[in-house]
């Protein structure tokens, strides 16, 4: 099999590039279990990672435009974490990558986007709490909820080999942000008791661009990603050896 038609997906179907990029030899010696623990755990340390990636958006002037500071949802790199990670580890992994992303935040450690203080929250107030006999819901809570969502259809569809073209790629990775942005604008202004338009003032336009730019380079990454690990088809689980043969464990 050439390695424009591995990468194009000819590879056996809901391989992962994750899993593609574990030697047949590593994945022949280790428990599955362990494997799939320590892709989890990278996945949570990128998540982390991207929530310290963290800035309150400015106010901006743009001729009679003008955006105040956004008290309410910060810029992270979070959303590429989300979708980079669900769709390296696909559905199963990925979600359980983020859902100890939510419980670590949860149970206490500051691992959730600083608000505009600086300070990085935690707990589950940061999504939703009971305060004077009524439900209250945190302001970026919706699009935690949302990261979790996400990774799961991203993941899926990585699994059924979305991730090997760029196209398909681009389409999956719009998805997944639709995602997040619908849940958490529509979270926002329940929690903070916003006009659509307003919700959509903090927490949707100024992030558009820089998004748009993470989740152009995500979905060029996972191509590029099959592409380069072309050349060991043989050397990966379940891969086809370029004389017909499928290759197996060492």
């Amino acid at each position: 099999m050439s390695a424009r038609g591995y990468a194009a997906g000819l590879a056996p179907r809901g391989l992962t590039l994750a899993d593609a990029l574990v030697p047949v030899r590593v994945g022949g010696q280790a428990p599955a279990w362990a494997l799939d623990g320590a892709l989890v755990l990278a996945g949570t340390a990128l998540l982390i990672l991207g929530a310290y990636v963290s800035f309150t958006v400015p106010a901006v002037q743009l001729g009679q435009l003008y955006v105040p500071v956004n008290e309410y949802v910060p810029l992270t790199l979070q959303t590429f974490g989300v979708l980079f990670t669900g769709a390296l580890l696909g559905a199963r992994r990925g979600v359980s990558a983020t859902g100890l992303y939510l419980l670590i935040g949860i149970v206490g450690f500051p691992v959730f986007a600083a608000g505009s203080d600086g300070v990085h929250r935690s707990g589950l107030e940061t999504i939703v709490a009971f305060g004077d006999g009524r439900l209250v819901l945190g302001a970026t809570g919706g699009y935690l909820l949302g990261f979790l969502v996400a990774s799961a259809v991203v993941g899926h569809l990585a699994q059924r080999s979305w991730d090997r073209r760029l196209g398909s790629s681009i389409v999956a990775m719009s998805m997944g942000t639709l995602i997040v942005y619908a849940c958490g604008v529509s979270w926002l202004a329940a929690a903070a008791d916003l006009s659509v338009a307003d919700a959509l003032t903090f927490g949707l336009w100024p992030f558009l661009p820089g998004d748009l730019a993470k989740l152009l380079v995500a979905a060029g990454l996972l191509p590029l990603g099959w592409r380069l690990i072309a050349g060991r088809a043989p050397d990966i689980p379940g891969g086809t050896d370029p004389q017909g043969g499928t290759a197996g464990p060492a």
